[in-house]
């Protein structure tokens, strides 16, 4: 496997969010098992997907669309947010690929400051580690997740949540942030063309300042979807000079990672972590180049 990709806006990688059914109750202090996504988990995340009702369209222009959907009045502040680009040009196995290439990730991503995979868990699962630049004046953010793949039909998914590992707490320097649930479907559209949806429930750990969720839906996200897009155009010609038939996440044979077993991890609640409220923090004018961003 590798780092996922994402829209830099919200979670910029694949690693986070708990798929459907993957889970269960929220009872502080329980250690909670872990469980790969089954098949239906998969299509549960498909249908979520696809589906149109309930989302509030933010954003839609040259074939990048955002929507979120805001929590409940009085209920936890946990955002859903929705983005899919079209990728004409782009075959849904290249797309795939880049999703899960993480080495091709250091050179395109440019929020990513560290990117790696822990450990095997199954043929489709591993556990990863990846940490990211958030738009100033707000703290850098890493994540450890639980990532599962699939092919269903002719789409691709791909889901993670966030795990708690015992080699990987909470750093100092960074903001632990919780992935409840997220993930990618790659479709075909036609022989060279595909699109990619990006879909991801988001505990931001504390209060983030409006602009932050404005920004992240109008300017970060689909500046990142762009990014993916292009970086999708060039991957064929970058991989047949780099290990041209190391796909790990196609040929599970070639996984070289340590395996370790689900008992060794445990699910990862944002009521355990601390809560950093930066919801008085003013906009930094944007640094050339600096396109980074998180909402989570």
């Amino acid at each position: 496997g590798g780092a996922g990709g994402g829209p830099g806006s919200y979670a910029p990688d694949v690693r986070g969010w708990r798929s459907g059914g993957v889970g269960g109750s929220r009872s502080v202090g329980r250690m909670e098992p872990v469980q790969v996504p089954d098949e239906a988990a998969f299509r549960a995340f498909r249908a979520q997907c696809e589906a149109e009702q309930g989302w509030q369209c933010r954003y839609s222009r040259e074939g990048v669309a955002v929507w979120g959907q805001l929590p409940p009045p009085g209920t936890c502040a946990v955002h859903r947010v929705k983005c899919r680009v079209e990728m004409p040009g782009v075959t849904a196995a290249t797309a795939y690929d880049v999703l899960h290439d993480a080495d091709y990730r250091r050179k395109w991503d440019p929020n990513v400051i560290e990117t790696h995979d822990i450990a095997r868990i199954t043929n489709n699962a591993d556990v990863g580690y990846y940490s990211w630049k958030c738009p100033k004046p707000l703290k850098n953010r890493d994540v450890v997740t639980l990532r599962s793949w699939y092919v269903l039909d002719k789409s691709y998914v791909i889901v993670n949540f966030s795990v708690k590992h015992p080699k990987y707490p909470p750093r100092k320097d960074l903001v632990r942030a919780v992935s409840l649930r997220a993930g990618y479907l790659v479709q075909p559209t036609g022989d060279n063309s595909c699109t990619l949806t990006y879909l991801a429930q988001v505990d931001p750990k504390g209060s983030l300042p409006k602009w932050v969720v404005n920004k992240s839906s109008q300017y970060l996200a689909p500046k990142m979807l762009k990014k993916m897009h292009k970086a999708c155009l060039k991957y064929p010609s970058w991989k047949q000079e780099h290990n041209t038939h190391l796909k790990p996440w196609l040929y599970p044979e070639q996984i070289q990672l340590p395996t370790m077993a689900l008992s060794e991890l445990t699910l990862q609640h944002a009521s355990s972590l601390e809560n950093i409220d930066e919801s008085g923090l003013m906009e930094v004018g944007e640094e050339r180049g600096d396109t980074s961003g998180s909402e989570n």
